[in-house]
């Protein structure tokens, strides 16, 4: 990886004696490295993880919580299936779903965070990971899936399951299976974008079938079982390619 973050800063430093001249600026090169680095330890962590279910919820949801109970049954038939499960790596939702499924003898990854005040790596990880950057997390938590599930949670998310969700609706990513736990939850959210949102024509009407709201854990197994198994080292993303991108000027 040290190789490769070598090659950035070479081709950074290039980029500073171009026609663009002085506006890049050493703190700018070593922003730059510090994101590559997130980016680059997650990407060589995928290689070794075989992609499976993504698992999104709130971190303040304990063992009393029905959504606890659910995330922690889903786990556990996940792994029956042979399904890895995929996390944030914190407690709550994140804890059940890595819990059922390490009961179970399943492979977890926690894909971890530094943060001041919490975020503690739970104890059913059997693979993990910690990053700077929160976005170089939803990076990998997006890529490591094929199947993606959000429970009830707070701001984070809401920004996860936005994040992915216009992935998927701009074409940036395929439309891959995508669940919303909790009806009781996810109902009001529906209703908002039903009649605000394509009431006034700001997203189209079939957006709104990228996911599904549902109670039933099964619906995300068998999703995950018409998917199948991919083998370790092959991600479904590898299809899409990066393009070029015109210059500003072009």
């Amino acid at each position: 990886m040290e190789e490769l973050l070598n090659e950035w800063c070479k081709e950074l430093l290039k980029y500073q004696k171009d026609d663009a001249g002085d506006d890049l600026k050493p703190v700018d090169v070593e922003r730059s490295v510090a994101y590559a680095k997130d980016l680059l330890q997650g990407l060589i962590k995928l290689r070794s993880f075989q992609q499976g279910v993504s698992v999104f919820g709130s971190a303040r949801l304990g063992e009393n919580s029905k959504y606890y109970r659910s995330a922690r049954e889903l786990g556990g038939l996940l792994a029956q299936y042979g399904h890895s499960i995929v996390t944030g790596g914190g407690y709550g939702i994140m804890a059940a779903a890595s819990r059922g499924a390490h009961e179970y003898g399943g492979r977890v990854l926690g894909l971890n965070i530094e943060l001041p005040h919490e975020q503690t790596l739970n104890p059913y990880t059997t693979d993990n990971l910690e990053f700077r950057y929160f976005f170089a997390r939803k990076v990998m938590l997006t890529m490591a899936a094929k199947v993606y599930v959000f429970y009830p949670g707070g701001f984070g998310t809401m920004d996860e399951f936005f994040d992915i969700l216009v992935l998927m609706q701009t074409g940036k990513m395929p439309k891959m299976p995508m669940f919303l736990m909790g009806k009781t939850f996810w109902k009001p959210l529906e209703k908002f974008i039903t009649t605000r949102m394509e009431a006034n024509n700001l997203v189209a009407k079939g957006d709104r079938t990228i996911y599904k709201i549902t109670d039933n854990v099964m619906d995300v197994v068998k999703a995950a079982e018409k998917l199948g198994h991919h083998k370790i080292d092959e991600n479904i993303y590898d299809s899409m390619r990066l393009k070029k991108q015109p210059a500003v000027n072009e």
